[in-house]
């Protein structure tokens, strides 16, 4: 191979000199060893003369290398000579420049220049040195400095190599024949001016006979029309690139490329089933949904988007159906509620599209589907229903207690028709005022009504099934209480006025109004009058101003404040309703000192007080509530002192056995030494035993005295007593941590031969004889009532037993 190479170098290169100019043609150049001749150049001048010049004596040109040298010895370059070189060995030549001395070495004295490495085109393709001849002994240059270039020539080393691996893309499905998919690209390290090393040719290895590669371009197309994503959607494709313009022996290198298919609207939606059926309780909310049903969609994405519409339905707007987005389902729902006794099923076709169709695929498939759906309506136990939405009623206010103010109706939509029972809910009736019939649903009233107390109640009436009492329905009833005229008109307010000592007659002196608690249809019409049995000696004169007031006028001309100083005017005021109702009101006039313009001056006490604006009533409610308010401070400071006052520890000083006397006593803290040993409390283990208490009265001026019991008499006989209690007495005194030496202790043991001996029954039954129990007696006022029932004797001789 590398001959043939060598070969292949040579011929290039004579062809090369050999397409230059005469001059050129002059060159001669020298390998192995070989001596070159000196370079000429002719020409002619302006006239035609010939001119000759004489190059300078080198006698070498460019010099060419083969990269990746595989040899042993040092690859050979060139020679360079001069022809001031004798061969005498007078000149030696000096290499400068890319890789003199490194790379590349030169022999002094015949000028042959060898490589000395590999060198690799693809890491410097050429290299420039500089070249002198000098005298060997004096160093005096002979030749100017030369430049020269060392070109390294390529050979195919370096295989293709594409720009990724692996490549990623999509392409649509369907798409014609030819469709281009993606570019891809190999670049090669070799020379592209030199030869074909650098010259790709792509192929397609893997992936036929789906897509195609151009060999020139890289460029990848479909090779087969309309693939379908549905049967398959990923493809993998391997391509080669290999140089050498794809000639044996190139070198090559491969990429995969993933190709998939991306979707397109191409399918329409199609429902799996041409029937459903679903079942609804007819107790189902408007709003609700009744049946869900989906299609299928072999798209994806935005292309498998799909809407639902009733195209015909024998329930005219009782259904809706609607998308769900999230899963393409067809949401059926409820627009009015269900009724099992009036229609029992349902019959809906449905229809489903896509939501974005492609034009390029609507004629070649039908892009809708269609189905039926059956609705089955359930039957469900419901509650009565009222033939109203709400009842209004209406009663006059003196109607009799019992008097039917109404009546409901309700019914069992079921087909059982099961009977109602109705009832009044008592907590929008607490006065308990209305009943209702629970057969009929007749409302009658409980109690009289008054219309100006309450002139409407709100109640709620309950119907309930009979059969089933767990099913209930409620309705408000809203009875209105008509008025009648039952009420009196009255004065608007309380009148109270004065009049002048020097009046004149005819003066008005007040003006009142009336006010009645009655509201008639056509308004409150009122009349004033002087009450009959005054009118003839009255003072006073009432004129009706016929716009429901009344002037009150002096009928003389001049009072006297010391002979009257107080009138009492009776009003008599009635009003135009059916029956008629009156009432007398009095008005209240004082007689006053007034100047000329009729300004009051002087009236006598009480005229004051009123005109001040309180009148008696008035104050005397003042009063009882400030005795009321110092009655309830009086009793709370009473309880108060009695609750301070404190109950005696001891009520009876004879009897303490059930009393416990508390002491608030409190020891003096890690000061007071005197009853315990506070070392000995944070070290117990070390108490020493000849260790006195300190809970006892300390006893260091007088030696210790040993302490005996005296006992009673009837006692000293019992040793055993005896020794038990001086026993548990040494071992208190030695105890430190025996309670206070003023403690009491207390000994369950009785010993033997007690006096008083067993008071057990049970040694009496085996006893035949009599018992004398009056020793009882002596023992003291706590055996008394033992003594009394054991010591006495029965009229017969027997004893209590």
């Amino acid at each position: 191979m590398q001959t043939w190479q060598t070969v292949l170098l040579l011929l290039v290169l004579w062809a090369y000199l050999c397409s230059h100019g005469d001059g050129l043609r002059a060159l001669k150049r020298t390998t192995g060893g070989r001596r070159g001749v000196a370079l000429t150049l002719t020409g002619q001048d302006a006239n035609g003369v010939p001119l000759r010049r004489s190059k300078r004596g080198w006698m070498w040109n460019q010099f060419f290398l083969l990269e990746e040298y595989t040899g042993l010895d040092n690859q050979y370059v060139g020679k360079l000579h001069s022809d001031g070189d004798r061969g005498d060995g007078s000149i030696r030549y000096v290499l400068t420049g890319d890789g003199a001395g490194t790379l590349f070495i030169i022999d002094e004295n015949s000028g042959d220049i060898h490589a000395t490495k590999r060198l690799d085109r693809e890491e410097k393709a050429y290299y420039t040195l500089r070249a002198k001849a000098v005298n060997r002994i004096t160093n005096t240059s002979l030749e100017g400095e030369s430049e020269f270039i060392i070109k390294i020539h390529d050979i195919n080393d370096n295989e293709p190599k594409f720009t990724k691996d692996p490549y990623f893309t999509h392409v649509p499905e369907m798409s014609p024949l030819g469709t281009v998919v993606m570019q891809v690209t190999a670049t090669d390290a070799d020379d592209a001016t030199y030869g074909n090393s650098a010259r790709v040719v792509y192929s397609i290895l893997q992936g036929q006979p789906y897509f195609s590669v151009d060999p020139n371009t890289g460029v990848i197309k479909t090779a087969l029309p309309n693939m379908d994503r549905e049967t398959k959607e990923n493809y993998v494709v391997v391509i080669q690139a290999k140089d050498m313009a794809g000639q044996m022996g190139g070198l090559s290198g491969t990429t995969t490329v993933s190709i998939t298919l991306s979707d397109v609207n191409d399918n329409p939606p199609r429902f799996p089933k041409s029937l459903y059926e679903f079942k609804a309780p007819e107790s189902s909310e408007p709003g609700s949904t009744v049946a869900v049903l989906r299609a299928t969609d072999a798209d994806i994405g935005r292309n498998a988007e799909m809407n639902y519409r009733i195209t015909s339905s024998d329930g005219p707007a009782m259904f809706d159906i609607s998308t769900n987005r999230s899963t393409q389902e067809g949401v059926i729902t409820l627009r009015k509620p269900l009724d099992f006794e009036r229609k029992r099923s349902y019959t809906l076709r449905i229809q489903v599209e896509n939501s974005n169709p492609d034009p390029r695929f609507l004629r070649y498939a039908a892009t809708t589907d269609e189905a039926t759906v059956k609705l089955i309506v359930e039957d469900v136990d419901e509650p009565p229903v009222f033939d109203r939405v709400s009842y209004v009623m209406e009663v006059k206010e003196d109607s009799a207690v019992g008097t039917i103010v109404g009546s409901v109706s309700a019914t069992d939509p079921d087909s059982s028709r099961s009977p109602v029972r109705y009832s009044i809910d008592r907590r929008t009736d607490m006065d308990r005022v209305f009943n209702v019939h629970p057969g009929n649903g007749s409302v009658f009233m409980l109690r009289t009504l008054d219309r100006e107390e309450n002139p409407w109640h709100n109640i709620s009436v309950i119907a309930t099934e009979f059969n089933n009492p767990r099913l209930i329905s409620r309705i408000p009833v809203d009875i209105r209480v008509l008025d009648v005229n039952d009420n009196a008109p009255t004065f608007a307010t309380y009148y109270e006025t004065f009049v002048c000592e020097n009046a004149k007659a005819n003066q008005r002196i007040q003006t009142v109004s009336a006010k009645d608690a009655d509201e008639p249809i056509g308004g409150h019409r009122f009349f004033f009058s002087l009450a009959h049995e005054v009118s003839g000696k009255a003072n006073f004169t009432v004129r009706d101003n016929k716009d429901n007031t009344a002037g009150i006028l002096t009928r003389r001309n001049s009072y006297s404040r010391l002979q009257r100083s107080t009138y009492l005017v009776p009003v008599v005021i009635s009003d135009g309703d059916f029956p008629m109702q009156s009432s007398t009101n009095t008005l209240t006039v004082r007689v006053c000192t007034c100047d000329r313009e009729g300004n009051m001056q002087l009236c006598n006490q009480e005229a004051l007080v009123l005109t001040a604006g309180l009148s008696t009533g008035a104050l005397m409610a003042i009063i009882i509530c400030v005795l009321i308010l110092l009655l309830i401070v009086v009793l709370f400071a009473v309880l108060r002192r009695q609750q301070r006052k404190k109950e005696p520890l001891i009520i009876s000083k004879e009897d303490v056995r059930d009393n416990v006397v508390s002491y608030n006593d409190e020891g003096g803290g890690e000061e007071d030494t005197q009853a315990f040993d506070i070392g000995t409390l944070r070290n117990p283990e070390a108490i020493e035993e000849t260790k006195q208490r300190r809970d006892i009265k300390p006893e260091t001026l007088n030696p210790p005295i040993r302490r005996t019991v005296v006992l009673p008499p009837a006692y000293r006989d019992n040793s055993d007593v005896r020794e038990f209690i001086n026993q548990r007495l040494q071992d208190n005194d030695q105890d430190p941590t025996a309670p206070p030496y003023d403690s009491l202790a207390t000994y369950a043991y009785e010993g033997s031969g007690s006096v008083a001996e067993s008071l057990s029954s049970l040694g009496s039954v085996t006893t035949e004889g009599d018992q004398d129990y009056n020793y009882l007696s002596e023992w003291g006022p706590r055996f008394r009532k033992l003594a009394d029932m054991y010591g006495g004797e029965d009229s017969d001789g027997y004893r209590d037993s």
